[in-house]
């Protein structure tokens, strides 16, 4: 059996994927599996040594530049490649009319949520197979459900299974051990929590661990880790990484603290403790979901910002 994966973004999206991959090779020990990954995650599908071949897409970009030769020669090599190879079935568990269009390109059978359950209701009257995914479920489980629908077994009952495996990296520099993590930046503005709340948090994480480290992806992020390290003197603002650098730095970690961010749950996937400041996603629908043995505790949830104290609770739960 050979089966193509298509969900391009983002890169928490990428790693909510993993568990229905394991779910698969567990049912189908010989299937040959790819996946359709946009460029800049291609890093994120690579952690998956259960992948046979990834097929990066930047359809953004070649919109932006419809008018471009070098546009049209990387769209054509991609249906080339997607089109190189017959699916005994696609998997679009991103429910969007470009990864729906992906899915008929391949010229296969595709699988996705039907019209009432995609998140793009276009995406479902494109699929060979439309099925019934519920909204109301984590996105771990929808995406779980879509594979045992599309591949004809049962939904299993079992924590999610992420079978992540790093590639080897070197970081840019020795981190102290042991150390906490703080992911506190993301991709959109209300998901954010006040400069403030961390400053006050840190200080409270500082006694159990002296060593808090923090990342940045972008200028603004820079600019907030810098405006906490120089509040709490235990704090630490990184070089710029890759990100398999930031993945083997997760993964030594002792705790990581983040918002809804890709990067907090590829922790959640690495099976580290894990506490989740949301302050605006649902709890339900892209909360913390570990493997087995290991934990992981979200707080605040849909237009609801966590106070300081609440997050200290949430940090002592975990670290419990």
């Amino acid at each position: 059996m050979r089966l193509l994966l298509v969900k391009t973004s983002s890169m928490g999206d990428l790693v909510h994927n993993m568990p229905m991959i394991a779910d698969i090779r567990q049912r189908f020990p010989d299937a040959v599996i790819d996946w359709v990954v946009e460029e800049s995650f291609v890093e994120i599908a690579r952690m998956n040594t259960e992948v046979a071949r990834i097929i990066p897409v930047n359809m953004r970009r070649w919109k932006r530049n419809l008018g471009s030769c070098q546009s049209w020669r990387e769209f054509s090599a991609f249906r080339r490649a997607l089109e190189s190879e017959r699916y005994d079935a696609v998997l679009d568990t991103q429910g969007l009319l470009k990864s729906a269009l992906i899915s008929r390109w391949s010229r296969s059978p595709s699988h996705g949520q039907d019209r009432r359950t995609a998140r793009e209701a276009v995406a479902g009257w494109l699929y060979t197979h439309p099925h019934d995914i519920p909204r109301n479920l984590h996105a771990v489980t929808r995406n779980r459900l879509l594979a045992a629908h599309a591949l004809g077994y049962a939904l299993p009952d079992t924590p999610p299974r992420y079978d992540l495996q790093l590639p080897p990296a070197t970081l840019p520099f020795t981190p102290p051990a042991p150390y906490a993590v703080l992911l506190h930046g993301t991709a959109r503005a209300a998901k954010l929590w006040p400069v403030e709340h961390w400053i006050a948090f840190c200080r409270e994480l500082a006694q159990t661990h002296p060593a808090i480290l923090l990342p940045w992806g972008n200028e603004e992020e820079h600019s907030r880790a810098q405006e906490i390290a120089a509040a709490v003197p235990d704090c630490q603002v990184l070089p710029r990484m890759t990100l398999t650098q930031l993945a083997h730095l997760l993964q030594g970690a002792g705790i990581v603290i983040g918002l809804d961010t890709g990067l907090m749950h590829l922790a959640v996937g690495l099976g580290k403790p894990v506490l989740a400041i949301f302050c605006d996603t649902e709890i339900w629908q892209a909360g913390t979901c570990p493997p087995a043995g290991a934990y992981a505790l979200t707080v605040g949830g849909k237009g609801v910002v966590p106070t300081v104290e609440e997050a200290v609770a949430g940090l002592n739960q975990v670290l419990a």
